[in-house]
């Protein structure tokens, strides 16, 4: 049958033994046992899959790159390589014309991925495996991959509103450290020690302000690359709670503003003692900053859902609450639920944090009608003997 004349079927079973995506050797390896067994439909596979013969005619066009490039299968099979994908680079040349993957070295194997244009301006991911019979052979195949740039489009907005954040928040603090200190230096003799004090107490808080936001912004770094390192230790959390409810009544707020819940015996838990810490000050900060009334801090062994054991910790308020609409979204980066300020990635950290533990974070709605968070930490196990 010609190139020309390939039925769906017959191109899914010629890439059967293709190189894919990213191309490599790898998928060839998981693919080819396949011909012998079951088979893999190229449909299956999350991205776009464009095979060519030695020809450079177009044997298998998955239905991922039908999508991506918005061309039926039957019109793409059996056409040049060229004609159907006429990738141009992102200064308008023509991508084909610059690798000539049938021409050129004898020794290329490829084209690493790279950003191209589609007509029409569409922006797509793009990689590529010369497919020889020998190193220095005639090329017999050409495996593209297609991947749509919306998923790294996404993850380039993130880190730009990542990077917009931080600056906006250390311009504040940083020009008021720089204020007070000038003038300080300019003028000493001119102030009464009380004003000294102030100015000084100032600018000791807006450095603590930044010193706050560059730990957020190296625990948020570890927690996306999976680097977060845990220090464990055991960890009494009835006691860790005490010590934060009192450090909030020392800084002025009301005692009887917190309601204290333990039940005993709690197992021992292993966990990092300051990443615990970490938890829970920013969700009593949180219950405190935009709840309202009673904030509930509940410590319990943790329901038995199989044979591990762990405690829960469940911090509760009685203000408005989260909306339901927006209750799937509180753990992501940027999140605030007021304008009270506020970076918006505690709880981005705090979930990295509880599930880098081997727990679990959830939220919900108090019994008060507030915002309810309950982690759950296991028992695991000591750091010595990971």
């Amino acid at each position: 049958m010609a190139v020309g004349m390939s039925t769906p079927r017959e191109t899914h079973a010629a890439v059967v033994r293709a190189e894919s995506a990213d191309g490599a050797d790898d998928a060839a390896e998981s693919l080819e046992p396949a011909a012998a067994g079951p088979g893999i439909d190229p449909d299956d596979l999350p991205d776009g899959l464009v095979v060519a013969d030695g020809t450079g005619r177009i044997v298998c066009f998955n239905a991922a790159a039908a999508r991506i490039t918005a061309m039926p299968r039957a019109a793409a099979l059996g056409r040049s390589l060229e004609h159907v994908l006429p990738l141009e680079d992102l200064k308008g040349r023509r991508w084909w014309a610059l690798t000539d993957p049938y021409g050129g070295l004898a020794t290329r194997v490829g084209q690493p991925e790279r950003n191209l244009l589609l007509p029409g301006g569409r922006e797509v991911l793009v990689s590529a495996r010369y497919v020889r019979e020998h190193p220095t052979g005639p090329v017999r195949r050409v495996v593209v991959s297609l991947r749509g740039t919306e998923a790294r489009r996404r993850n380039e907005r993130s880190h730009a509103e990542l990077i917009a954040t931080v600056a906006h928040e250390l311009r504040s603090p940083l020009t008021s450290v720089k204020g007070f200190t000038a003038t300080l230096l300019a003028k000493w003799e001119r102030f009464t020690d009380d004003q000294k004090r102030l100015m000084l107490e100032t600018v000791d808080a807006d450095a603590g302000r930044v010193t706050r936001l560059i730990a957020e912004l190296l625990d948020i770094s570890r927690i996306d690359s999976g680097r977060l390192e845990l220090r464990r230790q055991p960890v009494d959390l009835s006691l860790a709670v005490e010590r934060h409810v009192q450090a909030l009544t020392a800084t002025g707020q009301n005692p009887d503003r917190f309601l204290v819940r333990t039940c005993q015996p709690l197992p021992a838990v292993w966990a990092d003692p300051d990443k615990v810490d970490q938890v829970l000050g920013n969700l009593l900060e949180n219950a405190v900053r935009h709840g309202e009334g009673t904030v509930t801090i509940e410590v319990a062994p943790a329901p038995a859902k199989s044979d591990e054991k762990g405690t829960a910790v469940t911090v509760s308020d009685e203000g408005p609450g989260i909306p339901e609409e927006s209750m799937g979204r509180v753990f992501t980066r940027f999140w605030r639920g007021s304008k009270r300020g506020g970076t918006g990635l505690g709880l981005y950290i705090v979930k990295g944090i509880v599930e880098a533990h081997g727990g679990t974070i959830t939220v919900g709605r108090g019994p008060g009608g507030g915002a309810e968070f309950r982690f759950i930490l296991p028992v695991s196990t000591p750091a010595y003997l990971v």
